[in-house]
């Protein structure tokens, strides 16, 4: 046995242990505790109940991350933040895997150098990808790019691996037809997975261009990647058993792939002005990433490659252009959208995070030529190469630390627990958009919190698949009667409104009630939700604030760095509830709560500022 041991860990590769867990543990000490905004409680009530989630439902991903929802220790949020940080950490891996690749075969050329000095760059590598903005961000709560990222990496290994037995006139398929199922697989994780096909078949065809004509291999890995692609069966055979969340029901073939084809998204993208083109290009930003340095590096490693490794080069080349032209080109983001495109990009950092490992490769190469090979082992010149290989990550790790620490976010879980606190018993409440709803989801459905209540977000009203998960209130609901999407998400919110008003206690968010009017209804504010009440509008009512006091306000008084679209959103309709409340009890003469609430106001927001001091000055209050 310990002859077995000391065997392992003499094959054990320290450098591709490290390109895992450094990063791991960085992601470990930034995770998000709990649930996130945006899709973050969507997805783990997905995960939890090994559902479908939002189109094109990621069972895949549901898949990888449910084993982790039986982890003995955290929320089952935080669990799942482990298996994407986890994800990350591996597809860290697949840059250090896809160096030492591309590197393969370089020292032939000269004097044998000592393999730390290669392995040492692709860790280089793996930890600049692994701190740049856009992966650190998905690291910490639950996303699917980097699981995506990941298979990129390993089917372009495979790939590699492939081109070089065939080099040696050995006939290897079965690493594509690995990576054909791998490909297939990944669909389920996300779609953009198709983006990289052609860079993929770059690297086949371009050894030999007769390999088109064995359609035996060609039907072999259609094959494999239909087999991998059967994930996708997922989603039918749970809905069956109608999980917890089951968006868009994929009972029947007609549903399933309105999931699968997105079709419950608009269709019509807006017109393309200049500003915008260049916005959307922009979304995808090398020096943003990996900092102007890195740009300069990666320049130099396609550089580099062009000689030896030109066809990789042409791969990566391709993978760039067919993502900004499908990106960019169908997808055509409204301006204010263009940051959730920002995220189909992780397999393209993956992949310059390689080519950056090779201008890091050419320059420690170079400045090492005049150092003879006995000494390059000494400790004084293996200190060198160590700072010179931390110096770029060190770098992008500084500059990024503070403001993807989310350790300390807890901005989406207490806004949804104080949204909780703001409702009667067993009353309904009516959201609007998703991060909104997705953590109340979270909450309720996982969490097992206000079971009480019943969550109703307005644009799926619209769908018969989502009232179809509610039985007990729409089996007569005169929303039965209209065709799917017939009437506008507007006019059935108020249609179920007038059917559930005279029953039960009804309740609107903060983005309801400032999206539609509600004339037709008093209403009441409490806190950070609004209570409408069946008297024709004709009462004013005044606000609730003793709310206040049961709320948790770690929530928006933390000085967490992390400051994503919708965390700002939620601090701001804190501070914009306060200044709402304030105002009206000015109004109805109570002066010294209305400041206090203004005050308030200015203390959780402070660009509120100017707006509190002019109210406060037009009712006379100091």
């Amino acid at each position: 046995m310990p002859t077995m041991l000391s065997t392992f860990f003499r094959r054990v590769d320290p450098f591709a242990v490290l390109a895992v867990v450094v990063p791991l543990a960085v992601y470990l000490m930034t995770l998000a505790p709990s649930v996130t905004f945006f899709d973050s409680g969507e997805f783990i009530t997905a995960i939890h109940s090994l559902g479908t989630a939002h189109s094109p439902g990621y069972p895949f991903f549901v898949n990888y991350a449910k084993p982790f929802t039986w982890l003995p220790f955290g929320n089952i949020a935080f669990r799942v933040n482990i298996a994407t940080a986890i994800s990350a950490g591996v597809a860290c891996y697949g840059v250090y895997l896809l160096v030492l690749a591309l590197l393969d075969g370089d020292n032939d050329a000269g004097p044998r150098l000592p393999r730390y000095l290669s392995r040492g760059c692709a860790l280089g590598a793996a930890a600049t990808f692994a701190f740049s903005a856009r992966l650190w961000l998905q690291s910490n709560h639950d996303k699917p790019y980097p699981l995506v990222s990941f298979i990129v990496a390993v089917v372009f290994w495979c790939l590699l691996r492939w081109r070089q037995r065939y080099d040696e006139g050995e006939e290897c398929p079965h690493y594509v037809y690995l990576g054909s199922f791998l490909c297939g697989l990944a669909t389920g994780a996300h779609q953009t997975i198709v983006l990289m096909l052609p860079a993929f078949a770059w690297l086949i065809l371009s050894k030999d261009w007769r390999l088109m004509g064995r359609v035996k291999e060609f039907v072999l890995a259609v094959a494999f990647g239909l087999f991998g692609f059967a994930i996708q069966l997922h989603m039918p055979i749970r809905a069956i058993r109608n999980p917890l969340l089951n968006w868009g029901d994929p009972k029947t073939l007609d549903q399933f792939l309105w999931n699968l084809l997105r079709k419950g998204y608009p269709a019509e993208p807006p017109d393309r002005t200049l500003s915008l083109l260049w916005a959307q290009l922009s979304a995808y930003n090398i020096p943003r990433e990996f900092t102007w340095v890195g740009l300069g590096l990666l320049l130099l490693g396609l550089f580099v490659c062009l000689s030896r490794r030109r066809d990789e080069v042409i791969a990566y080349l391709l993978g760039v252009v067919v993502s900004l032209l499908v990106i960019v080109g169908y997808f055509n983001a409204q301006e204010e959208f263009i940051f959730l495109t920002e995220e189909f990009f992780t397999p393209l950092y993956l992949l310059s995070a390689v080519f950056i490992g090779i201008g890091l490769w050419y320059l420690l190469r170079r400045g090492l030529e005049s150092v003879s090979v006995e000494k390059l082992t000494s400790l004084s010149v293996k200190a060198v190469v160590v700072i010179f290989l931390a110096m770029l990550p060190a770098a992008i790790c500084a500059r990024n630390y503070y403001e993807n620490d989310q350790h300390d976010n807890y901005v989406a879980f207490d806004y949804a627990t104080n949204t909780f606190r703001s409702l009667d018993q067993g009353a309904v409440l009516f959201t609007w958009g998703d991060s909104g709803a997705f953590p109340l989801w979270y909450l309720q459905g996982v969490e097992r919190m206000r079971e009480d209540l019943d969550l109703l977000h307005t644009p799926h009203l619209v769908f018969t698949w989502y009232l179809d998960a509610f039985p007990h209130l729409f089996s007569r609901s005169m929303l039965r009667s209209y065709p799917d999407v017939a009437q506008s998400a507007d006019s059935a919110l108020k249609l179920v409104v007038a059917e559930q008003i005279g029953r039960r206690p009804v309740f609107i968010d903060f983005s309801t009630r400032y999206s539609l009017p509600f004339a037709e209804y008093g209403m009441k504010q409490r806190g950070i939700c609004y209570q409408l009440i069946a008297d024709g509008g004709a009462t004013f009512h005044a606000p609730d604030i003793s709310v206040w006091s049961a709320y948790c306000e770690r929530g928006y008084t933390s000085q967490m760095g992390f400051r994503d679209l919708d965390t700002g959103k939620a601090i701001l309709i804190y501070a914009t509830s306060r200044m709402e409340a304030g105002e009206n009890l000015l109004r109805l003469g109570y002066r010294a709560e209305g400041a206090a609430e203004l005050r308030a106001a200015a203390v959780i927001a402070p660009e509120l500022g100017a707006q509190v001091q002019q109210l406060l000055g037009a009712y006379g209050v100091r």
